[in-house]
């Protein structure tokens, strides 16, 4: 259960910390705010998440030590997470798939027979209900907007789309969590997230891109270079200074 939990946790960590870098640079205030504010959600589900991984892993750990004492090669999200924010349609896109992920994701975990993570996925579907409205909208906006924004949103697509596959890998632990029922199934998983995703594509004139690869690596531990980078930055105050306190 605890690597299914850890890839749980750093999925938003991850994702957080990439939303968090758009602090001060958002295209107009408003936005800016709301980019840090959904990053600042789910920096919360990430925390619930990694307390949960240090109450099963049972070694004293902390969620800040899985948070800043791990090296790339040990963090289990999938790489989508850990993309360059790019331009705005890029990260509003990536947030998009996330956020639909992300509720039916809670939503099915809200009734895990793990109280501990279900009370977690309660939680959290309240506040990825709410970014998912707010995606949502910039995906209307940006689909159905000018040339150059309809260009930008189908050039994100053609750069993400083979990422999201990661998303619902199968495995045998996974299988076993899911015959509990603790974890979500990932076919149902993706049945729906494909359903929602691909009706949206339908109501605009983006294409998805036709070939075949399909990222994977990131729940052993196999990362771009993108990730190492951003644990450089995420990680320096930790690694400089073992220990600190404000």
């Amino acid at each position: 259960m605890y690597n299914y939990i850890q890839n749980l946790a750093d999925n938003t960590l991850i994702l957080g910390q990439r939303l968090a870098q758009w602090c001060g640079h958002g295209p107009f205030l408003e936005e800016d705010l709301a980019l840090t504010n959904t990053s600042l959600d789910i920096l919360g589900q990430a925390q619930m998440l990694l307390n949960l991984a240090a109450e099963i892993k049972g070694d004293g750990s902390t969620a800040d030590d899985l948070a800043f004492l791990r090296d790339a090669i040990g963090f289990k999200n999938v790489i989508l997470v850990e993309q360059p924010n790019g331009d705005f349609a890029h990260t509003m896109l990536r947030q998009y798939f996330m956020d639909v992920y992300h509720v039916h994701l809670y939503t099915i975990l809200s009734g895990s027979s793990n109280q501990s993570l279900a009370e977690i996925a309660e939680k959290s579907l309240k506040e990825v209900t709410y970014h998912l409205e707010r995606s949502q909208l910039w995906m209307q906006r940006l689909a159905h907007g000018t040339k150059e924004s309809i260009d930008r949103l189908q050039n994100a697509l053609n750069e993400l789309w083979h990422y999201t596959h990661e998303l619902f890998e199968e495995s045998e632990e996974l299988d076993d969590l899911v015959e509990q029922g603790i974890a979500a199934d990932p076919i149902h998983l993706k049945i729906h997230w494909e359903a929602d995703v691909k009706e949206w594509l339908a109501s605009t004139a983006l294409t998805i891109p036709k070939t075949g690869w399909k990222a994977t690596g990131g729940l052993n531990g196999h990362h771009s270079e993108y990730l190492g980078l951003m644990l450089c930055e995420m990680q320096f105050l930790q690694r400089a200074y073992p220990d600190c306190e404000w």
